[in-house]
């Protein structure tokens, strides 16, 4: 008779422990798994990481498919996470164009920082030019898409006024002579409009490979940045300061 009670009290114990709830302790997984979705960040850190993710779906994805949503998704964060921060999509862009030209802009001014004469300073900053978009295509294709941007937001106008104002600098060196960024003689204007031309344009043929053909025709081995080093160096040949 013990043996039989005993067997049925273990019976009941058991079927207790079926209906009973499971503790915290025992549902860790499900936790992991949801806090695994959405990557935590400080409030002020986010951001800089919605603004991160963008440029990486925009390099990647290119413009058509820079979205609010696949910014969210990239930085596992909640869709309306971009939203309470940009606004909108030309609220994002705008912003990731600002970082854009101030990437840019460092570029070309450390090579001419390095520059130790007066045509190494010539060919630095529109060699850095054509090297920044071939390694950024993406945020240089943004940076000029002017129907996409918002000139209006503080950041964007700042940096892309200090990328116009080094160009207006570096065409006043060549001229011996200082050039204001506010007013402009038609000399001025000229020189600054023909030299962004000439590089701006080398840059977009080079990446739509528009200049395959010339390079193919050109001594083996002939590069595009040697291509422009000779387009540069005619164009500035007998213009530069002695110093």
């Amino acid at each position: 008779m013990a043996k039989s009670s005993t067997t049925a009290d273990t019976k009941s114990e058991t079927a207790h422990l079926a209906r009973a709830p499971k503790s915290p302790a025992s549902r860790p997984a499900r936790r992991r798994a949801s806090a695994k979705a959405e990557t935590p960040y400080h409030h002020g850190a986010l951001r800089e990481a919605l603004l991160q993710a963008a440029e990486r779906v925009l390099e990647r994805d290119g413009l058509g498919g820079l979205t609010l949503r696949a910014v969210a998704r990239e930085a596992g964060v909640s869709h309306a996470a971009p939203t309470h921060h940009f606004g909108d999509l030309t609220g994002l862009v705008s912003e990731l164009a600002a970082i854009g030209f101030r990437q840019f802009n460092a570029a070309m001014a450390s090579a001419c920082d390095a520059a130790t004469s007066p045509l190494e300073r010539a060919l630095a900053r529109p060699k850095a030019y054509v090297a920044y978009a071939q390694a950024h295509p993406g945020m240089y294709g943004l940076m000029f898409r002017t129907e996409r941007l918002d000139y209006s937001r503080p950041s964007l106008h700042e940096a892309a006024e200090s990328s116009f104002a080094g160009l207006a600098n570096a065409i006043g060196a060549m001229r011996q002579e200082p050039i204001s960024g506010d007013k402009l003689t038609i000399e001025q204007g000229a020189a600054i409009a023909r030299a962004w031309s000439m590089v701006h344009g080398f840059t977009m043929l080079l990446l739509d490979g528009r200049l395959e053909d010339i390079l193919e025709r050109l001594p083996d081995g002939t590069t595009a940045e040697q291509l422009l080093e000779a387009i540069l160096k005619s164009t500035v040949a007998g213009k530069l300061p002695s110093t």
